[in-house]
């Protein structure tokens, strides 16, 4: 494991991009916890994360005001960390995961009201953005942060190369899968990720398909 310079260029995260990870908590009674959570890179040593009220995550920071982001490519620990919660076995002693291939430790600066009345998960959803400084980096391999915005690349690119040979109704849902596709990599992809999405709308529009 190499401890680095604070700069999280160094695992691929670029400023004002979202990027899913890991973040490990404890509270006070030494518990830990994992939830999947997206972060966005606000500066080489600042991270933003939204969090919705009523989440052990959001709780343990706020009680202890420090937490660890795990960056992983791992779909088993993504899975097992939402639908339940990792053993106690998956963490080290800092609190980062044992599966992990880098990790980054967080301390919380502020706290911030967000209610969002367009969230798609609730009618008015209650959140807190937590704005937090990195401490410590540590890369045990070369990773990059996942950016979910590439897999809407490759999906997009795969239904786009069935548009000539559907239609009806099967057209129209890959037009919507697109558009939604679209709009989420807008918002959190990478500056590639939002090149080639322009691309594929450049030539959906040319074909005459209203985008």
């Amino acid at each position: 494991m190499i401890v680095m310079q604070i700069d999280l260029s160094l695992i691929g995260m670029e400023k004002g991009r979202q990027y899913e990870t890991i973040i490990t908590t404890e509270n006070g009674e030494g518990v830990k916890n994992a939830a999947p959570m997206g972060v966005i890179c606000s500066g080489s040593d600042m991270i933003l994360t939204r969090i919705f009220k009523g989440s052990h995550t959001l709780d343990n920071i706020i009680t202890q005001k420090e937490f660890v982001v795990n960056i992983t490519h791992s779909p088993e620990i993504f899975t097992s960390s939402l639908l339940g919660n990792l053993d106690d076995e998956c963490f080290n002693d800092d609190l980062s995961l044992k599966d992990c291939n880098a990790y980054f430790k967080c301390e919380a600066i502020s706290f911030t009201e967000a209610v969002k009345q367009s969230d798609p998960i609730k009618k008015k959803g209650e959140a807190i953005i937590i704005k937090s400084k990195v401490t410590e980096l540590n890369i045990k391999k070369d990773t990059a942060a996942f950016n979910r915005g590439f897999g809407y690349v490759i999906e997009s690119l795969t239904n786009f190369s069935r548009f000539d040979l559907v239609e009806g109704d099967l057209k129209d849902f890959y037009i919507k899968r697109f558009r939604e596709a679209y709009r989420v990599v807008k918002k959190v992809g990478t500056k590639q990720d939002i090149k080639a999405m322009n691309k594929i709308k450049k030539e959906l529009k040319a074909k005459g398909h209203d985008i």
